[in-house]
């Protein structure tokens, strides 16, 4: 096996042990008995103004969205760093400046739509 899978087995390997790990130490280690102050809603240590259930505006989503596409990208480009490193392969780099491309046009379209710009 080479050093590149093996570098992404071993990430991989760990996102899926650390959330798993925190998750059962929280059970384990969290409160046991829930009273009424603690179950309180608690915002920034002051009572909210206004209801957790109102409407958002739609560009919120937007935004929402487009960070979680550019995070994705970002977890994309990591595990094909590694490989380019060992390859140095034309087309993997022609892969990646495609990928990349395709995001590049979607975030010049979302920015000449108005998508991030708040009213």
């Amino acid at each position: 096996m080479n050093t590149a899978v093996a570098s992404l087995l071993i990430v991989l390997a760990l996102a899926a042990i650390v959330p798993a790990a925190m998750a059962i130490l929280g059970y384990i280690l969290g409160p046991k008995r829930p009273t009424e102050v603690k179950l309180s809603v608690y915002e920034c240590g002051v009572t909210p103004q206004v209801d957790a259930k109102r409407r958002f505006s739609v560009k919120f989503y937007q935004v929402a969205v487009l960070f979680l596409v550019f995070d994705v990208e970002v977890a994309f480009l990591f595990p094909w760093a590694l490989l380019f490193r060992e390859s140095h392969g034309i087309g993997m780099l022609v892969e990646m400046a495609v990928f990349l491309g395709v995001l590049a046009i979607g975030l010049f379209y979302i920015i000449k739509r108005g998508a991030l710009e708040w009213d």
